[in-house]
Parts: C-alpha cells; structure tokens; sequence
C-alpha cells in the first residue's frame, strides 16, 4: 500500500493531473479492489467470477482517484473502497441476471418481516416467518439463501447514499451547523437502537462485517457456525433492518 511520500505525490497530482502519477496511484492502490470484490464475492457465489467483480471494481478506482479531494480529510482508502464496491454493484445491476421472480419473492420476504415484527413487537423466529408465508422451515432457509445478493445491493444502496452525504456535509467541522449535528446524531441513534433489538447472533454479524470490516470467512471462524449461516444471519438482519429503519426515512435520508 501506500509509501510515506504518497501525500506529496497526492498533492503533485491534484495540481497537474499527470497521467504518470495517475498510473502510479492506481497501481499502488490495486490490491484494495481484490479486498472489496472479494467481500462481495461470498455473497454472488457462482454467479459471477471474482475477475470480474475485480475489472467492474477497477472502474470504481480509477473514478476514485480522479474525484478525490485531499482537503476533505477523509482516508482514500475509505473513499475508494465505496466507491468499488458502488461500481462492482452497478455493474451487477446492468447486467440483471437476477430474475424477476426473484425480486418479487425478495420484496415479499421483506414485507413479511416488518408486517410480523410489528405484530409480535419482537424479532420473529424463522418458525414465525415460516409459518407467515405459509411455507416450511426448510424453503424460508432456501429462500433467505437465494436473495442474499438483492439484501446486499439494497442495503448497500442505503449505507452508500447516507455514507456519501456524511462525508460531504461533514468533512469539514467549521461547515457543521447546529441543525447538521443533530440529524447525525438523530440517525446514530436509530441505527443503535434499532440493531440493539436484532437476535444476539444477528447483532454481531453486522458489528462484526460493518464496524470491524471482517469477511465472511473471518466472522464465520469467530462465531463457529459455516459461512453461509453467517451469509444467511446477514441477510434476515438486513431484512429486519429495513424494515424498521423504514420508519424513519425521513430522517435518515435527511441528512
């Protein structure tokens, strides 16, 4: 990764946009589109190979390093990694590989999770969902499986937008306003509380992928269970997630 001199080579690049110095950037900077494609991949299985998750990914870098701006104060490394991970899903989505049924089944799944937690007041179990959409055991764990990849996009759709607004309108502490800080600390009180009302299992896997930034592979080692109950804990946690977070759109994307 980046050598100790590489915040003058940023700045000798931000003034004269050598190509050079570009080719170098990305060079240098390379080995984060596998870290990101590789996350992703568990969640695509034999969908896609991850050569091409890491080409589609290239795209995002390349962007990366010509947006970038130093006075932000933001790590590249965090703005490229979304910026990836943004052009490895768009790319997914144009291909469009999922079927529609697909998405219907997904978006029902969804509905059916909100319509029973707000019911019972409480995470349900996968028995309760099973029996809601009228179906065993064993096709809700099929089920949660196969849409996987649509909770992800979805998801990341959510923490891309929010992310990118966060670190616009908040890079620079002498442009907060009082107003801006209390919708950032509007939304980081939704999202506590609402992952602290997520099964115990649940609430570690998205601390685990989205706060310490583990793999798959890393938190399923952790947790002792196989990577896809792990893939499947993210998934019902997703669900679960949107569905509450839902109800406080207008704050979150408010930001």
């Amino acid at each position: 990764m980046p050598e100790k001199n590489f915040d003058k080579l940023w700045e000798e690049y931000a003034k004269t946009k050598s190509k050079q110095i570009r080719d170098q950037l990305i060079t240098e900077y390379a080995p984060l589109i596998k870290v990101v494609a590789g996350r992703l991949k568990m969640y695509l299985g034999n969908n896609v190979e991850l050569d091409d998750l890491i080409g589609y990914g290239a795209f995002g870098l390349m962007d990366a390093i010509d947006k970038f701006e130093l006075n932000k104060k933001v790590k590249f490394e965090t703005y490229a990694s979304l910026r990836i991970r943004g052009s490895i899903l768009d790319s997914i989505r144009k291909n469009d590989w999922v079927p529609r049924s697909l998405r219907q089944k997904h978006k029902d799944l969804e509905a059916a999770y909100q319509k029973l937690e707000e019911k019972l007041g409480r995470a349900a179990t996968d028995e309760e969902m099973a029996k809601e959409l009228n179906i065993t055991v064993a096709e809700f764990d099929t089920l949660v499986k196969d849409t996987n990849i649509l909770t992800l996009t979805s998801l990341e759709d959510f923490v891309d937008q929010n992310y990118e607004k966060n670190m616009n309108g908040f890079a620079k502490a002498s442009t907060e306003t009082p107003e801006d800080v209390a919708t950032q600390n509007a939304i980081k009180e939704v999202l506590v509380d609402t992952i602290k009302n997520l099964p115990e299992k649940e609430q570690k896997v998205v601390y685990l992928y989205y706060y310490e930034q583990l793999t798959l592979k890393e938190i399923s080692k952790i947790l002792e269970v196989s990577e896809s109950r792990i893939s499947q804990l993210h998934s019902k946690a997703m669900m679960r997630l949107k569905g509450k977070l839902g109800k406080h759109k207008d704050v979150l994307l408010g930001v």
